[in-house]
C-alpha cells in the first residue's frame, strides 16, 4: 500500500491487518469444516455407519439433532468471527479514508504493471470481502427468495480466499526482492 506518511504501518494499521488476516482464517477454516470434514451429510453417514455396526436403528430425523449439536459449537465461532469481521472491515476501509493511505490504482495508465495489478488485487480483494459479509448477513438475518444464490456466492470464499492468500504471499515475495525490502518486518514491528 502506498501512503503519503513515512510510517505508513503505524500500530493501528498493523492490528487492522493481522485481526482481518486471524478472522478470514477462522471464517475460512470453519466454512471448510463445514461444507466438508462436518458437513451435515459427513456426520449422518458417519452415524448411521456407526449405528449400523451396532445394530441400532435411527431415522435421519432423529439424527439431525446430533448433527446439528455436533456443528453447533464450531458454527458459532464462525458467526462471532463473521461480527467481528465486519467491525474491523468497516474500521480499516474508515482508517484507510482518514490516514489516506491508498493503494495504485489499477485503472491509471501510468502506473507500471506490478502496481496495477497490486491495485486490481487489492480492489477484488475488498470488493470480496464485502460480497462475503452480505451474503453471510443475508443467510443469517433473511430467509428471502434469494437464499440459494446468496449461499452459492457466500461458498465462493472457499476458493478465493487460499487464491488470495497465494497472490499475497506472492506479492510479499516480490516486494522483498525487488523496491520493498523489509516490508515483513516493518509489518510485523512497525
Amino acid at each position: 500500500m502506498k501512503t503519503e506518511n513515512k510510517n505508513q504501518f503505524t500500530v493501528i494499521h498493523r492490528i487492522l491487518h493481522w485481526s482481518v488476516a486471524l478472522l478470514m482464517s477462522i471464517l475460512f477454516i470453519t466454512g471448510f469444516l463445514r461444507m466438508y470434514w462436518m458437513s451435515k451429510k459427513t456426520i449422518i453417514d458417519t452415524v448411521e455407519t456407526e449405528m449400523q455396526s451396532h445394530n441400532i436403528s435411527l431415522e435421519k430425523g432423529q439424527i439431525i439433532p446430533i448433527v446439528k449439536s455436533i456443528q453447533k459449537p464450531m458454527w458459532e465461532w464462525h458467526e462471532y468471527a463473521a461480527y467481528i469481521m465486519f467491525l474491523a472491515f468497516l474500521v480499516r476501509i474508515i482508517y484507510m479514508l482518514v490516514k489516506g493511505i491508498k493503494f495504485p490504482n489499477p485503472l491509471k495508465k501510468s502506473q507500471s504493471v506490478k502496481e496495477r495489478m497490486q491495485g486490481f488485487i487489492y480492489v477484488i480483494f475488498y470488493l470480496f470481502i464485502a460480497v462475503s459479509i452480505v451474503t453471510g448477513f443475508y443467510l443469517k438475518w433473511v430467509d428471502g427468495q434469494w437464499k440459494e444464490p446468496m449461499e452459492a456466492v457466500h461458498k465462493w470464499a472457499i476458493y478465493w480466499f487460499p487464491i488470495f492468500i497465494l497472490l499475497h504471499f506472492g506479492g510479499i515475495v516480490i516486494g522483498e526482492l525487488t523496491s520493498k525490502k523489509g516490508i515483513v518486518s516493518k509489518m510485523i514491528g512497525g
